[in-house]
């Protein structure tokens, strides 16, 4: 196919412009995410006053409805076929009818009782299923910019960076002292719905922006196929890479949410502090830049294998460390902050190699069934951080709602343990578990990545057909996958 000046090859170097302004749209999308995940939870207890009990019962309901619907929505990536590609469209869609749920959510209607719980249910339900229309097919585009390792690792990189900006350092960072700027204080409500309009207005111009940049024209070599909702089961049960990158997704992020729900609770009530957050936040957010950052540079000198372990090590060092100076020195604004650095320098690294997971299952999948379906694979992603954002969830809320938590007053011994353990201990042990599954089950070296790419790319240019495969050489030999070939034609 002919390629074009604003067209990324699949083996090649992206364009500057396409590569900075894709990233750019993970700042205002994870702005918007990021407040969600950071101050729903509290914004819901403590401000228009939501029975504790109630939100963790109806954010689990809410975020497993949300992550199944993820499989609907990838589906309908996958089987969209426009002018602008199978992406673009949703980008806007989701993009514009998103913003203004979220401005509606941070609204104060003054109601109570049922009326209330009805009002929050639904503007968080309606949030989550149209924040999925334009997250799966942002993610989706990524491995259809290039296959190289090294660009892709790039790739990868950035819109993770800008992502950590936009959620670590912005929201968690900055958001308690942006809310009480524009609203005189965290208890009042005008500030949350003030910063949820400049948001929203982020969140529009720079996903703008990446629309206006993004590649247009189709890649017409790039096997496609209708893809039924009972195909979606197919998909995964004859993908075994894409099971276990799922597997350590999901075991990762019980962890980042864990971190990301609690967090308020944790610096408020345990360190008796709710600034001390900030202290966390900004200097943890910084390092998570610097470790996806330096991600790629780790990658080509230490290989995944070891990032991951480093990605996993030391969040659960750092976590320790953390409830640690909970403990024995709660207003350590030092020692604080060299626990988030910890931590998020490894989360850090962490976003890079699930995103690099991801983009590479894609292509595994098209090397054993011969059809790409990123819309799926991405929307299995977005699935799991629901799924776990629901557990968690529904873990802080019966925490709280088990040792009589009071919002605004001291609390007891039982709820500052609780909160210190979802805070620290959970975490730290899936990360370390997640670490285990991936030394034992995921194979897709950098070997077995070349072979997949060479075979891929002769398949598309007609010298090779599904019953063949090249080997790290670019040697012809007959596919392992043969009688998924055959059993696909109906032999």
């Amino acid at each position: 196919m002919k390629q074009t000046s604003s067209q990324p090859r699949l083996d090649g170097k992206i364009p500057g412009r396409i590569k900075y302004t894709f990233a750019l749209g993970a700042l205002g999308k994870d702005m918007i995410y990021g407040m969600i995940a950071t101050f729903s939870m509290i914004y819901f207890t403590d401000i228009i006053k939501v029975n504790p009990v109630f939100i963790g019962v109806m954010f689990f309901i809410a975020k497993l409805w949300d992550a199944f619907n993820d499989l609907f929505m990838g589906m309908i990536v996958d089987n969209t076929r426009s002018r602008w590609g199978k992406f673009i469209p949703w980008l806007v869609i989701g993009t514009l009818v998103n913003s203004i749920i979220f401005v509606v959510l941070f609204t104060d209607f003054h109601l109570n009782g049922v009326g209330l719980c009805v009002f929050a249910t639904a503007a968080y339900i309606l949030w989550g299923m149209t924040y999925t229309i334009m997250d799966i097919p942002y993610w989706s585009i990524i491995p259809n910019l290039t296959s190289n390792p090294e660009e892709r690792e790039k790739v990868s990189v950035l819109p993770r960076i800008f992502a950590s900006i936009g959620q670590s350092l912005v929201i968690a960072g900055f958001g308690v002292q942006i809310i009480e700027a524009l609203g005189g204080g965290t208890t009042n409500q005008a500030g949350y719905h003030r910063f949820a309009i400049i948001i929203a207005i982020v969140f529009i111009l720079t996903i703008g922006i990446t629309v206006i940049n993004l590649p247009k024209k189709r890649d017409d070599s790039v096997p496609e196929k209708k893809v039924k909702f009972k195909d979606i089961f197919s998909i995964i049960g004859k993908n075994d890479q894409l099971r276990w990158a799922v597997t350590l997704i999901f075991l990762y992020n019980i962890g980042i949410q864990c971190i990301m729900g609690v967090a308020t609770y944790y610096f408020k009530y345990v360190c008796g502090d709710a600034g001390m957050m900030s202290s966390f936040m900004i200097s943890a957010s910084i390092a998570e830049v610097v470790g996806l950052i330096v991600f790629p540079k780790v990658t080509k000198f230490l290989s995944r294998k070891t990032s991951f372990l480093l990605a996993c090590l030391f969040p659960a060092f750092g976590l320790v460390m953390l409830l640690l100076v909970g403990i024995f020195a709660p207003h350590n604004v030092v020692l604080t902050s060299i626990s988030g650095v910890i931590v998020k320098l490894g989360t850090g690294l962490e976003l890079g190699c699930a995103t690099v997971f991801l983009a590479d299952v894609v292509d595994y999948g098209e090397f054993k069934l011969g059809t790409r379906n990123e819309g799926v694979v991405f929307s299995l992603q977005t699935l799991i951080v629901k799924f776990t954002a629901a557990l968690t969830a529904l873990g802080i809320g019966a925490a709280l709602g088990s040792t009589q938590y009071v919002p605004g007053q001291e609390q007891s011994f039982a709820t500052v343990a609780s909160i210190s353990t979802l805070m620290c201990i959970v975490p730290a042990v899936c990360m370390l578990i997640a670490y285990v599954v991936y030394r034992k089950k995921y194979k897709l070296n950098d070997g077995m990545m070349k072979k997949v790419i060479n075979t891929i790319g002769a398949r598309r240019e007609g010298k090779i057909d599904m019953t063949q495969q090249l080997d790290e050489s670019g040697n012809t030999e007959p596919s392992m996958f043969l009688p998924t070939v055959a059993e696909k034609a109906g032999k």
